[in-house]
């Protein structure tokens, strides 16, 4: 479990094709000495497991499934967000957040002339599960949605989010990974299964 809110980046150092997935190797953060194989970490939002580790380095390994599912498919970044798995007593700063990445979204638009707002496409199949004001996830950041417009979503990124997170260096054509809501995709879901039993009811009575 994540929740969001990136404490670093790093550079991805070298990628191999490997048992039909892909390998990949990440400078380690000098303050993550305590890091430990088969740790979670959350990587531009999508969970990687921790599959071997040098001094300076570690590797985790993409399996096809995460290939076709995020952003990594299609081009392996040059840094990356990212957060370890939130321990017990943790403080909770962002939302819920799984790191399993629901789908790519593609960005649209980059707006700096005010504040800087980032248009998002994204699959039309999730749009039940996003609403103006909840939370989203965008390469592993918490973020709140400010505007909405059929599969077209508009985040707004404060100064300190920019300068700790990969997110200033996203330009118009980028794929990103994204993660809904958690708590809207279990309510979505119960309001089918409730739709389904009742529709069923009427039908034998």
């Amino acid at each position: 479990m994540f929740t969001g809110i990136v404490t670093h980046t790093t550079g991805v150092t070298k990628k191999t094709p490997e048992h039909g997935g892909l390998k990949v190797s990440f400078k380690r953060p000098a303050e993550w000495t305590d890091l430990q194989l088969g740790e979670s970490i959350s990587t531009n939002g999508a969970c990687l497991t921790v599959a071997a580790l040098r001094p300076k380095e570690y590797d985790c390994f993409l399996m096809p499934e995460t290939l076709k599912r995020t952003s990594f498919g299609q081009a392996i970044p040059k840094e990356v967000n990212l957060e370890r798995s939130l321990g017990v007593g943790d403080r909770f700063g962002g939302h819920f957040v799984q790191g399993h990445v629901d789908g790519v979204g593609t960005v649209t638009s980059i707006d700096t002339s005010d504040d800087w707002r980032i248009a998002v496409e994204f699959p039309a199949e999730f749009r039940e599960l996003t609403v103006p004001k909840g939370s989203i996830a965008i390469n592993g950041v918490s973020l709140t949605i400010a505007a909405l417009k059929n599969n077209v979503l508009e985040v707004a990124i404060i100064p300190h989010t920019l300068k700790h997170t990969t997110l200033d260096s996203l330009a118009v054509g980028d794929h990103v990974n994204l993660e809904f809501d958690m708590i809207g995709k279990y309510a979505v879901s119960v309001m089918k299964i409730r739709d389904a039993e009742m529709e069923a009811y009427a039908k034998h009575n």
